[in-house]
């Protein structure tokens, strides 16, 4: 069959972005309240869901495993359709097992789909267009975000729609554009043969450092930020979903500049300003009494999401081409060691004090500080930091060991 001049990898990557947070968005923005509403759910089983949620993600490295039977891009199509089915069934089980069981089958679709996704566009995008057209799938991905949201706020507030039918509205949306995505495009050859063994490079240790104080921190966002709404400021689904619409309408108008913004500055400038604005949000999380207030914070911890993307530009400057796919596996899973196991620990203390679980999150972000000024000002493969390991002084006194 003809390629037609859509088929291109570009294009797929764009409506991947745009099939995952279909689904996704779905979930996040009424989880909370679900799990409140109708399985009557504490800080200590939201842990629990949270942390089962991670686990897919920490096993992650496995993915070279199941390149070894399905080409990479058959795999993201198939873990989206994952993610959209676990999403669709989620409104069935109201119950607390229920609900860990349709959690994990859905973030088993979506961590695979992230891992695998990170690399072709790794693989797929050149160093110098990377971080602009990393930014810009973020973008994509909010408009779509933004899209889901409105609708969602539309179904709640004006046709008071059950959560089993939102449910199932977001999940099957996701697996039929999956299905369009096997059946509408051919398979895009990378221009390097990939690895189909786990690699762990010492030379990589600082994206390794990076990657795990990035996955730790982050899931105090996602577990107890939006959580903090809920329980202590008593926020609805509609007012939680009104968030979400604000969250994704500065990434749709700022990722894309971001990414550009990061090519131009460099990834330590870039992330230095990510972590010190983290450091001040996550402070002010565990002190904030004022629901306007929390939202305003809530909103400000979002709009640094899109500077993470120096983590990859980062990796992508100093890696093997050939590492892509086994590296990104890996990550994840590094990404996921304290994402695993910080919500359920920090359930248990949230029951004591919100306050230590945000100020948790600040410590995570200062040493995602100290290590970020090790990132050179122009990374390269023999250039990966500033001091230690890696860096271009160690290089020339262990040349030909260096792996």
């Amino acid at each position: 069959m003809k390629e037609r001049t859509w088929q291109r990898p570009a294009t797929l990557l764009v409506l991947m972005s745009v099939a995952m947070p279909v689904a996704f968005s779905v979930w996040s923005a009424l989880l909370n309240n679900f799990v409140v509403e109708r399985a009557a759910f504490t800080g200590v089983e939201i842990g629990i869901l949270q942390s089962l949620r991670e686990v897919p993600g920490f096993l992650a490295f496995t993915t070279v495993f199941v390149l070894l039977i399905l080409k990479e891009q058959t795999f993201a199509v198939l873990a989206l359709a994952l993610l959209g089915l676990g999403v669709a069934i989620t409104g069935f089980f109201p119950f607390e097992y229920g609900l860990y069981f349709t959690t994990v089958l859905m973030s088993v679709g979506f961590h695979y789909f992230e891992a695998v996704k990170l690399s072709l566009a790794l693989q797929w995008l050149s160093k110098a267009e990377a971080p602009q057209v990393l930014g810009k799938l973020i973008s994509v991905a909010a408009i779509t975000s933004l899209v889901v949201y409105a609708v969602l706020w539309v179904l709640l507030e004006l046709f008071a729609v059950d959560y089993i039918w939102i449910f199932m509205l977001g999940g099957g949306v996701c697996v039929v554009l999956a299905l369009c995505m096997w059946r509408g495009f051919p398979h895009f050859e990378s221009a390097t043969k990939q690895h189909t063994h786990l690699i762990l490079r010492k030379r990589y240790w600082l994206y390794y450092g990076l990657t795990f104080f990035s996955g730790a921190r982050r899931q105090i966002f996602m577990v107890f930020a939006a959580f903090l709404m809920v329980e202590k400021f008593g926020y609805s689904a509609a007012q939680v979903t009104l968030l979400f619409l604000i969250n994704y309408a500065f990434n749709w108008l700022f990722a894309e500049r971001i990414g550009a913004l990061i090519g131009r500055i460099g990834e330590r400038t870039a992330l230095t300003l990510e972590y010190v604005g983290l450091i001040v949000v996550f402070t002010g999380y565990a002190y904030v009494t004022n629901a306007y207030l929390a939202a305003g914070l809530y909103v400000i911890d979002h709009m640094f999401f899109a500077l993470a993307i120096a983590i990859s530009t980062y990796f992508q400057k100093i890696a093997d081409q050939a590492d892509m796919a086994s590296s990104a596996g890996v990550s994840f899973t590094i990404n996921h060691i304290a994402a695993v196991v910080v919500p359920a620990v920090l359930g248990l203390v949230w029951i004591h004090s919100h306050s230590v679980v945000f100020l948790i999150g600040t410590g995570f972000a200062v040493c995602s500080l100290v290590l970020a000024q090790n990132v050179p000002e122009k990374p390269t493969p023999g250039n990966e930091v500033n001091w230690g390991y890696g860096s271009a002084k160690a290089l020339l006194s262990t040349r030909g060991n260096v792996s």
